[in-house]
């Protein structure tokens, strides 16, 4: 977004961008740029903070008023609430997620060991998953196009040394392969949002991969699909493998399994 900043104020469009990388905005260097404390995926801080996200889209915005250019990178005064306090959300209360999923087995390669796992699981999260609906009154699950337990199905057939058919003609597989993981991960994440408390995206991706058999079935799922990208032709497997199935944060947990 910074390169762009550049080609859009040639054209004389004033812009401003909200960062969360600070070195990566200093070699950008974009005309203004608001560097933001927060963790990752959550530019605006902590969500259903409405006035603490307003706080921040104004400061970006305010950039547009100065003249002390043409560069300009600003630090934003305040740390996002209840994501560095250790003691969490303000009125006391972290994050907690009390729903009582099954342990996945010990052997979860076995026998189609994933796909009774996680079975289990959606089972246990799709009343609270219902719940957040209601309440939110929306989902980012569907990209996919298909159900829970198609999405499912279908990642635990590669899981079985399958490939599938590509149930999709507007796509690639691998691509497919990701809608269906997305589809999947935005259906725990959802149903343990559901729980009180707040939670910081570091927290919740901590109880997915470490703590799930989904979580753990993308990390066996990592060199399957690096195995089809030159079997299939499909590069953009490699890519999903490589840099979008797992976020960096959680690569350690790569390394302690080869270890």
């Amino acid at each position: 977004m910074g390169g762009l900043a550049h080609f859009l104020e040639d054209e004389g469009l004033a812009t401003t961008q909200i960062s969360l990388i600070r070195p990566q905005t200093e070699n950008t260097k974009p005309p203004r740029a608001l560097w933001v404390p927060f963790e990752m995926g959550r530019p605006m801080g902590p969500p259903n903070d409405p006035a603490f996200q307003t706080k921040v889209l104004r400061a970006a915005l305010a950039l547009l008023e100065r003249d002390d250019g043409p560069v300009l990178l600003e630090d934003f005064p305040d740390d996002a609430p209840n994501v560095t306090d250790a003691a969490g959300a303000e009125n006391g209360e972290g994050w907690f997620c009390p729903i009582n999923l099954p342990p996945p087995p010990a052997d979860l390669e076995a026998g189609g060991g994933f796909k009774a796992a996680m079975e289990a699981e959606i089972g246990g999260l799709t009343t609270w998953y219902d719940t957040a609906l209601r309440e939110r009154g929306r989902t980012t699950v569907g990209i996919s196009g298909m159900t829970i337990a198609e999405a499912k199905d279908f990642v635990c057939a590669f899981l079985d040394g399958e490939t599938p058919d590509n149930p999709r003609d507007d796509v690639v597989l691998g691509q497919c392969l990701k809608f269906a993981v997305e589809d999947l991960k935005a259906f725990y994440r959802e149903a343990a949002g559901a729980q009180p408390g707040q939670n910081s995206g570091k927290e919740m991706n901590d109880w997915f991969y470490g703590a799930t058999a989904a979580g753990k079935a993308m990390y066996a799922l990592r060199p399957i699909a690096f195995g089809l990208t030159k079997e299939l032709d499909d590069s953009f497997m490699g890519t999903f493998a490589n840099l979008l199935l797992i976020p960096a944060s959680q690569k350690y947990r790569i390394e302690k399994q080869e270890a």
